[in-house]
């Protein structure tokens, strides 16, 4: 009788995941503990599976996406009310979205139990920028940009993405300094990588209702970013703004 409770989750063993920070940066390697303890009988684990998740906006409402997936797949049984410990090592992908505005990521870990209901933990994740992408988020301050909203959406057509489905994208919007009286906002979507941030920008000038409504008050660019000095990069940004103001 207990193994038929445990097989639709009554008495069943369970599952934690224990981080040494939730807060994390995309590029940096976590080590984690993973704790299961068994329930009120004998199960096999097949494997423990892991997948770092977002959601992101599509045009019906939001959808979990994944960013990543790894397993381990030394398979054990747990017995009633013991506890096996198992240690994991895994990267935070640069393509990791930053936990800002709108912006959720959680690591799910999964027992792989079969013929039973499989346990679940779900922890959620701090994730800050890189350098990089942090001293673009100064630079934009210092060109008088104010931080509006974050938002991971589906990139289906793959205009910004090779190999995943999604993209970040930070909203920024004029206050002050040198643009405030010829733009409307501008939108970043950040492409982060070891040695380097791509950056596509687009630029939402003041126009009239009809340039407003055909788009044509928009411009689309992009440029590459090496450098962390706020200074230079605030240089970078600004000249390219002004070449398509």
């Amino acid at each position: 009788m207990k193994k038929i409770l445990a097989s639709v989750g009554i008495g069943n063993a369970t599952v934690d995941t224990i981080l040494p920070s939730t807060t994390v940066t995309p590029g940096e390697t976590v080590n984690a503990e993973v704790h299961i303890t068994g329930g009120n009988a004998p199960q096999d684990v097949g494997a423990i599976r892991f997948e770092l998740e977002t959601r992101a906006k599509t045009d019906e409402g939001h959808t979990d996406v994944d960013i990543d997936r790894f397993a381990l797949t030394d398979s054990l049984t747990i017995e009633p009310d013991t506890e096996e410990t198992r240690i994991v090592e895994f990267d935070i992908p640069y393509e990791t979205p930053v936990t800002l505005g709108n912006t959720q990521v959680w690591i799910e870990t999964e027992l792989d139990i079969d013929l039973a209901v499989d346990p679940e933990d779900t922890d959620y994740l701090d994730v800050q920028p890189t350098p990089r992408l942090q001293a673009v988020f100064d630079a934009m301050d210092n060109l008088g940009f104010s931080f509006r909203t974050a938002d991971c959406e589906l990139d289906q057509r793959g205009r910004y993405t090779a190999g995943h489905t999604f993209v970040q994208e930070f909203e920024f919007r004029p206050q002050s300094g040198p643009f405030v009286s010829a733009l409307d906002e501008i939108e970043l979507i950040a492409q982060p990588a070891a040695e380097a941030l791509t950056i596509y920008v687009e630029i939402d000038r003041h126009g009239g209702l009809l340039s407003e409504m055909t788009d044509a008050d928009e411009r689309t660019t992009s440029t590459t970013i090496k450098s962390t000095d706020v200074a230079t990069i605030r240089d970078q940004l600004k000249s390219l703004i002004e070449a398509h103001t």
